[in-house]
């Protein structure tokens, strides 16, 4: 027993166990704040109504968004535990759909390379105009579908007023657990 306490001391073998322990989210208010991106992104009404596609990458691509939108407000330090946390969660539920290890990072690195690229689309969208913002949601939100003008301008509508709502938003509120996105 004494030979492995003696072994977990090590600097090694403590770093190793970082790396291949799943990220606990040791900030509760960034748990929270993540939480409710998940909780706002599952809302049946954009599948419904604004035709965002109801698939595995849909899903994703409309958490994408709203983890963008609430990490545009946050200082670096909460911005990464924020990432941290939404991608150890995407490694569990691909684990959960039955992907093994060695498919974990194969899945797992173009889901990141997809958040950052959609959230520079966002970002420089949203600067410019409202149609700018649309043809950044309907290359990256809705892919290969092709959802109703209507249904995309009012995605449009509803990502740049949530934008502003959450300008007007205190930080110190979202990491109380209090965040709130704008109304469907």
């Amino acid at each position: 027993m004494q030979h492995l306490r003696k072994l977990r001391d090590m600097p090694l073998l403590q770093s190793l166990t970082r790396f291949f322990a799943a990220p606990a989210a040791d900030n509760a208010a960034i748990a929270a704040l993540y939480g409710r991106c998940v909780a706002q992104a599952r809302r049946p009404d954009f599948y419904r109504a604004l035709a965002v596609p109801d698939t595995i990458d849909g899903r994703f691509d409309l958490l994408v968004l709203h983890v963008f939108l609430v990490m545009r407000r946050l200082d670096a330090d909460a911005k990464q535990q924020l990432f941290d946390l939404m991608f150890a969660d995407m490694d569990r539920n691909l684990r959960e759909m039955g992907v093994g290890d060695m498919g974990i990072g194969k899945r797992v690195k173009p889901m990141i390379a997809a958040f950052y690229g959609r959230a520079q689309a966002y970002e420089k969208a949203l600067a410019e105009t409202d149609e700018a913002l649309a043809a950044a949601l309907a290359r990256n939100l809705y892919g290969k579908a092709t959802p109703s003008a209507k249904a995309l301008q009012a995605m449009a509508a509803y990502v740049r007023r949530t934008a502003l709502m959450l300008e007007e938003q205190a930080v110190e509120d979202w990491l109380s657990g209090r965040v709130e996105f704008e109304a469907l």
